[in-house]
């Protein structure tokens, strides 16, 4: 299919999924509107300004001066196009249920545009955000069809494709990774098809939207179970003054059977502390219980405590209590090298640290303040400390979380009074001057 068939798309949420897709969409010739109800991000945008670490300026200010990118807050801006893609965020509930408020809403939003244009084009909806089998085909539809008074199949396409954005890193990209897809109808499969083969450099169609949605939850409840092996490994071994760290590195090794994961404070990101639960709610529709991805669960959950109570144990070697320590987070990113925050551990590890008495600050190369937490909402604005031999050394303790390639642990070794490793980040300093613990 020719490009013409899409010449202008809209992306619903321009976040660390959206942004993205809209560049590569503009990138292959297609003009993009971003919508988001967040006026600092359109407007951002549309002065060619970027608030993703990992995405540059230029890039922006480049397709926005051509044209080819604009973001706005107006769903009107739907009619325009021929098709609309939604990356919206899925959270949990407060008791861990799926919130699919955001995908629901905009469905909302966009229902009223949905009518063929002049053209008789029919549009295009496909639905990008990790949530639970069945939001496509049912949720989703039924908002859609209900404010639309349009019958998806017959009047406009609906598909479900799962985002697999793995931000800031350089070995993959929303280009080269493959994209699965699946359609509510075998149309509405080709039409998304011929969308993202404009973009992307291979698309894997699947037999159905549920097939596809649970493809998404099977790739990062792997991930989120094997996580929770090595961190109860990383308990066991180090009851047994074992390093887990080596033992990973000598097992992996092995050139079949064998993929080496590695533990740490908690899980972080959008998809895999998160995923599991939306498996686990769905199964109990059907009268089934998802028990060792529960206890996957329960094991990752359990780490940030883990992690405090090493910090404990730590001041308690040098004669000092929690309670009134000052204690240096080093790293709020929920992975090293990004300035993404979702779900990180580290707000839980503050969390926990502060109601035991602790006097907790932050360091981050790469996030100067924190940003609105959904979870920790006294917690915004703090502010990043500065990194300098006075300032860490005034800390009882710091607490490596995330470990950044921009940190110079050397100089953190020769700083610091105490150091609780989550991340295996000191094993490359040599004779550090501050006592060091595992975690």
């Amino acid at each position: 299919m020719s490009e013409s068939h899409f010449n202008q798309i809209a992306i619903v949420g321009l976040g660390y999924v959206g942004l993205p897709l809209c560049i590569r969409f503009c990138e292959s010739g297609i003009n993009v509107i971003g919508l988001d109800v967040d006026q600092d991000k359109v407007d951002a945008i549309n002065d060619g300004k970027s608030y993703i670490k990992h995405i540059d300026s230029v890039t922006i200010n480049k397709l926005t001066s051509e044209r080819r990118l604009k973001a706005s807050t107006k769903f009107e801006e739907i009619r325009s196009c021929d098709a609309i893609l939604i990356c919206v965020p899925t959270p949990l509930g407060q008791h861990r249920e799926p919130d699919i408020s955001y995908v629901l809403e905009t469905g909302k939003s966009i229902a009223r545009y949905l009518k063929a244009d002049s053209s008789k084009r029919k549009k295009l909806v496909v639905l990008e955000s990790t949530t639970y089998p069945g939001t496509t085909d049912e949720n989703l539809r039924e908002v859609l069809e209900t404010c639309s008074g349009l019958v998806a199949g017959q009047d406009f396409h609906l598909a479900y494709s799962p985002e697999r954005e793995d931000p800031g890193s350089v070995e993959h990209s929303v280009k080269s990774i493959p994209k699965v897809m699946g359609g509510y109808t075998p149309g509405c499969l080709n039409k998304c098809v011929d969308l993202y083969s404009i973009a992307m450099d291979e698309v894997y169609p699947v037999s159905s939207t549920r097939l596809a949605e649970a493809t998404k939850l099977t790739e990062n409840i792997f991930r989120c179970v094997n996580i929770a092996l090595v961190n109860e490994l990383k308990m066991v071994y180090g009851k047994m003054d074992i390093n887990v760290w080596e033992v990973i590195e000598a097992a992996a090794t092995k050139p079949f059977g064998f993929m080496p994961f590695y533990p740490g404070p908690g899980l972080g990101g959008h998809c895999i502390p998160i995923d599991p639960f939306y498996l686990s709610w769905k199964a109990h529709e059907v009268d089934t219980r998802t028990r060792f991805i529960e206890l996957a669960g329960e094991i990752n959950q359990s780490m940030p405590q883990y992690v405090v109570n090493t910090v404990t144990k730590a001041l308690n070697q040098e004669g000092k209590s929690l309670h009134g320590s000052r204690i240096l987070i080093l790293g709020l990113a929920y992975k090293s090298n990004i300035d993404d925050t979702r779900e990180s551990p580290s707000f839980a590890l503050i969390a926990l640290l502060a109601s035991e008495g602790g006097l907790i600050d932050f360091y981050d190369p790469h996030i100067n303040a924190i940003p609105k937490i959904r979870k920790y909402p006294k917690l915004e604005g703090k502010k990043s400390v500065n990194w300098s031999k006075e300032i860490i050394a005034g800390y009882d303790l710091v607490l490596i979380s995330t470990a950044h390639d921009a940190v110079n642990f050397d100089e953190l070794g020769r700083w610091a009074n105490i150091i609780v490793d989550t991340r295996n980040a000191m094993a490359s300093v040599v004779e550090p001057n501050a006592k060091v613990y595992a975690a």
